[in-house]
């Protein structure tokens, strides 16, 4: 599973890698990036995230005590979700049709491919929820690969259908918006929702393999019995929302402030140029891509993989005074620190031959990486604070305790978009990243503080003492980037070839002297790392 998680980001990356090169960082892709913001945001707030979350233990707890309610508990949700998801999707495609109409007669192209986009895709937001729900039914019957699997059909599919109309695409990504690279744009948004029945096709086969499987049991419409568990599994859900999604709402804004000149034009307040242009939510949409990477393949991991001895360790809590429980947690902060602090800097370090290397060539011009390389020194920092938030947010749900979380995320937001209409003026879409690793850390804090004061003392002490040995190796493996980079004959700006010898030679010299730099100061982390050490410091 873990090799097909890993599979599924490299090939998200090459996803973008491909689709950079066909559309460029222009209209096209923004108007596209817009289009899937709607789906990719259900996604992972309902579908990867709180849905699941809340759906999963008592799936699961019901599976334990009667297979025959569990079974009916998942068709219940499984209806439900269905059912109200394209109820959404049929208001969504009504309003998307009156607004289309109103753009064709204005004569604005721009918005009018970003509406036809949307309305494309839209329906891949309840097969993408329903394909994670059903991935949820297949974890508990031992069966995780399909679910692993299924984004990288998504991706597949994707790149088929960029590629496949390459011959006739032409050129002029740029500014203006090139007809046949119009009609390979249609395709790509085609190509998503062909892959959501796809995904699902998959998940239900996989699942009609498992044995028992929910799919054989006979049809009931009486679900009075799982009623209760439902409602309790809704009410879960809002705080689960809230408190894990404050990431993907932050990025859902960004996008949205980031696609102002696409749906409405170059000025604002009348005649005032408004600071972002046609690129800018391609560049935005591009750069997520590279720093979600670590975040996704390492960050959210730990969090997730901590989080079950977390539950348990609180649940022991009065037998042992909490002590299972800040162990626990403090060897969760330390590793997740280890692993995203040295990550943030090093995306920083390589992010102009890291974005040669993945996104120019074809249609992306050139001039374009600097300004991918710009938002990712902003969005490099929120790396390592939205690692820590998913772990202190799983702390407080471990100790039961969703109220905190949810104030806190729901303030976040809400700083996000002040500080987004602000920093944009001075910055560009940079100050749609920076504003949004900086809510982040506010975040962190905020949350550390809470946590010490309502549940958990002792905690942060062992923490901070980590921080100066892994400042230090950081430091150390800085400084052997750039003494690389200064020694290397090639540079990204002489071609592709060039950029990639550069990204993997600051790279592994930046991996491999931190490593030994952390070995030399005794960071006890590399230890935990690689060969599953289990003590702490006290």
């Amino acid at each position: 599973m873990a090799g097909l998680t890993l599979a599924s980001r490299f090939a998200g990356l090459a996803r973008d890698a491909v689709c950079s090169r066909v559309f460029g960082a222009g209209p096209l892709w923004s108007a596209f990036a817009f289009a899937f913001l709607v789906p990719n945001l259900f996604r992972r707030l309902f579908g990867e995230g709180a849905l699941t979350a809340a759906f999963l233990p008592r799936y699961t707890a019901l599976y334990e005590k009667d297979p025959h309610t569990a079974r009916r508990f998942a068709r219940t949700v499984t209806t439900l979700t269905a059912s109200t998801l394209i109820i959404l999707v049929l208001l969504g495609e009504v309003a998307l049709w009156i607004g289309h109409r109103q753009t064709v007669a204005a004569s604005h192209s721009e918005r009018t491919l970003a509406l036809q986009l949307t309305m494309i895709m839209l329906p891949y937001m309840p097969l993408v929820c329903l394909v994670a729900l059903l991935g949820a039914v297949l974890q508990v019957h031992g069966r995780f690969g399909p679910t692993a699997a299924a984004p990288v059909i998504l991706n597949i599919v994707m790149i088929s259908a960029a590629l496949a109309p390459l011959a006739l695409a032409g050129s002029g990504g740029g500014q203006d918006v090139s007809p046949s690279l119009e009609w390979a744009v249609h395709l790509v948004a085609l190509a998503v929702v062909v892959a959501g029945v796809i995904q699902l096709l998959w998940s239900i086969l996989a699942l009609r393999g498992a044995k028992p499987s929910p799919t054989r049991e006979p049809t009931t419409t009486h679900i009075e019995p799982v009623g209760p568990e439902v409602r309790s599994m809704l009410k879960t859900m809002l705080p689960m929302l809230l408190g894990l999604g404050v990431i993907q709402l932050n990025t859902f804004f960004d996008g949205l402030i980031a696609s102002y000149p696409v749906l409405v034009g170059p000025t604002i307040f009348g005649d005032v140029a408004y600071p972002l242009d046609l690129k800018s939510n391609a560049i935005l949409s591009f750069t997520q891509r590279l720093y979600q990477f670590p975040l996704g393949v390492f960050g959210i991991a730990i969090a997730t993989a901590i989080f079950p001895a977390l539950a348990r360790a609180a649940a022991r809590a009065a037998g042992d005074d909490g002590h299972a429980f800040r162990q626990t947690l403090i060897r969760g902060l330390r590793l997740s620190l280890f692993i995203s602090l040295p990550a943030s800097i090093g995306l920083i370090l390589v992010r102009l031959p890291l974005a040669t290397t993945v996104f120019q060539g074809g249609n992306f011009e050139a001039a374009d990486t600097p300004r991918i390389g710009a938002v990712l020194t902003g969005y490099a920092p929120g790396v390592c604070a939205y690692a820590l938030i998913h772990l202190l947010t799983r702390a407080y749900y471990a100790r039961d305790n969703a109220t905190t979380p949810v104030r806190i995320s729901v303030a976040m937001v809400v700083l996000n978009l002040i500080l987004n209409v602000t920093l944009i003026w001075p910055m560009g879409e940079a100050g749609l990243a920076w504003s949004t690793s900086l809510c982040a850390w506010i975040q962190v804090i905020w949350l550390g503080a809470r946590l010490r004061v309502i549940d958990t003392h002792g905690v942060f002490r062992p923490v901070f003492s980590a921080i100066g040995p892994l400042l230090a190796s950081s430091a150390i493996m800085t400084v052997a980037v750039f003494v690389v980079q200064w020694a290397l004959p090639v540079s990204y700006m002489n071609g592709w070839l060039s950029s990639t010898t550069e990204l993997l030679a600051l790279a592994c010299a930046g991996i491999v002297v931190f490593m030994i730099a952390a070995k030399v100061l005794r960071q006890p982390e590399l230890g935990w790392l690689l060969s599953g050490k289990e003590d702490l410091p006290s």
